[in-house]
C-alpha cells in the first residue's frame, strides 16, 4: 500500500530537491508534481508509484551505512585468555559486551550478562576469573557489511546487543546500541 498523496510534498522537502528534480527522477512533469502538492489532482497509481519509488531511492541513497557509525577500533578477547581478562577490558573501556575471537576469526561474545549468570551459579565463583574466555562465551554477534543501511542495523539492535561490521569477511569495526543513540541524539 502507498503512503497518502500528502506523503510527496514532505519527504521531497526533507531531501532538499526541487519539484522539477522528482519530476525528471520520477518520469513525470514538474507541474504533475505541483499539482499533487496542491491537492488538484490524483495521479493513476502508476506515477504515483513511480514518484515514491523516486523518493524512496534518494532516501536509501542519503541514508547513513554501518561503516558511517561503527567504531574502527574493536576490543576483543582471545578464545584462551582467561575470564579476568575480559572483565578489565569492559572495566577499562566500558564496554558491557566484547566479541570473541580465535585468531582472526570471531567465533562468540562475552557479555556482562554472561559473566554475571555464571558468577552467580558457579559452586566456586573465584575460579572463574581464571577459567578461559571460550568456557563460558555464548554466540558470536550478528554480522553485517559495510554497506548495510542503518536502518538494517537499527532492527538487528532489537535482538543482539551489538553488531559487528565487515568487509570481504574481516570485522572492521562494531556497533553497540549507545553508538546507535548517539546518531539518533545527534
Amino acid at each position: 500500500m502507498l503512503p497518502s498523496l500528502e506523503e510527496i510534498g514532505r519527504r521531497r522537502r526533507l531531501l532538499d530537491i526541487s519539484q522539477k528534480e522528482l519530476a525528471k527522477l520520477a518520469g513525470v512533469s514538474q507541474s504533475m508534481i505541483a499539482k499533487i502538492e496542491s491537492e488538484r489532482i490524483s495521479p493513476s497509481y502508476l506515477k504515483t508509484k513511480a514518484i515514491f519509488d523516486s523518493l524512496e531511492s534518494l532516501e536509501r541513497r542519503n541514508e547513513l551505512r554501518a561503516r558511517d557509525i561503527c567504531k574502527r577500533r574493536v576490543i576483543s578477547v582471545q578464545t584462551h585468555d582467561p575470564v579476568a581478562k575480559g572483565i578489565r577490558l569492559m572495566r577499562e573501556s566500558g564496554f558491557s559486551q566484547l566479541p570473541v575471537f580465535n585468531g582472526v576469526q570471531v567465533v562468540g561474545s562475552l557479555t556482562e550478562k554472561i559473566i554475571l549468570e555464571k558468577l552467580f551459579a558457579a559452586p566456586k565463583p573465584d575460579e572463574l576469573p581464571r577459567q578461559p574466555v571460550e568456557s563460558i562465551m555464548e554466540d558470536t554477534f550478528p554480522t553485517v557489511s559495510e554497506e548495510t543501511p542503518l536502518s538494517m542495523v537499527s532492527a538487528v539492535l532489537q535482538y543482539a546487543p551489538a553488531v559487528l561490521v565487515a568487509k570481504k569477511g574481516h570485522v572492521q569495526g562494531i556497533i553497540t546500541k549507545a553508538d546507535l543513540l548517539k546518531v539518533v541524539g545527534s
